[in-house]
C-alpha cells in the first residue's frame, strides 16, 4: 500500500514538474509554450532600414539622425535548427544609383520566446560583404525583438552595429515584417 502511494505522488509531482515546464505541450497550436516559435522553421522578412554613420552615431542630435540618414529596404531568409537557434541571411539596397544589392550578410541567431505571449527577443552576429559606396567584407553584432501574431506572420525590429574592414563602423535599423513556413 505504502509503494503505491509513493508511486501515486512522484507521478503527481513529474506530471506537475512536466507541465511548469511546457514539456506536455508538444503539439505545434498556437495555445501552448512553443506554439508560435518552432525548431525546423523557416522565415522569409521584407523590410525597410535606415542606416546612420560613425560621425552620426558618435555625435547624436535630432538634426544629424535626421539629415544624414540612409533609407532603403530589403528581403531576409532565416533557418531555425531548433526552437532557439537559427542562421540567417539578408540583403538590401538604399539607393538606385549604384550596385542593385548594397549589402550581404549572413548571421548566426539565438532567439528567446516569452513563454506565449508572442514576443521573442533575439541576438544575432555574422558577416557579410558592402557593394556599395566602399567594397568592404564587414562584421556585425545586433539584436532586436519579434511579436507574431500567429504562428505564420510576425513584425520584427532589431538594430545592428557594422565593422567593415577598411572603412568607418556605422549602424543599420531594421522594421519588417516575416512570413514563416
Amino acid at each position: 500500500m505504502m509503494k503505491n502511494k509513493i508511486l501515486i505522488g512522484g507521478t503527481v509531482l513529474m506530471l506537475a514538474a512536466m507541465s511548469a515546464l511546457g514539456a506536455e505541450n508538444t503539439d505545434n497550436t498556437d495555445n501552448n509554450q512553443g506554439g508560435y516559435y518552432q525548431a525546423n522553421e523557416l522565415s522569409a522578412d521584407v523590410f525597410g532600414t535606415a542606416s546612420i554613420g560613425k560621425y552620426t552615431i558618435d555625435h547624436l542630435s535630432n538634426a544629424r539622425v535626421r539629415h544624414n540618414t540612409r533609407m532603403g529596404a530589403g528581403l531576409g531568409l532565416s533557418y531555425f535548427l531548433t526552437r532557439n537557434i537559427g542562421i540567417g541571411a539578408d540583403a538590401y539596397s538604399e539607393n538606385l544609383s549604384g550596385a542593385f544589392v548594397d549589402s550581404l550578410s549572413g548571421n548566426l541567431i539565438l532567439r528567446l520566446p516569452l513563454g506565449q505571449s508572442g514576443f521573442a527577443p533575439y541576438a544575432f552576429a555574422g558577416g557579410g560583404h558592402q557593394f556599395d559606396l566602399a567594397r568592404v567584407w564587414f562584421g556585425q553584432a545586433g539584436g532586436g525583438l519579434e511579436f507574431r501574431f500567429t504562428h505564420n506572420v510576425g513584425i520584427f525590429v532589431d538594430g545592428r552595429w557594422v565593422l567593415p574592414n577598411e572603412t568607418k563602423y556605422y549602424g543599420v535599423a531594421r522594421f519588417g515584417m516575416r512570413f514563416t513556413f
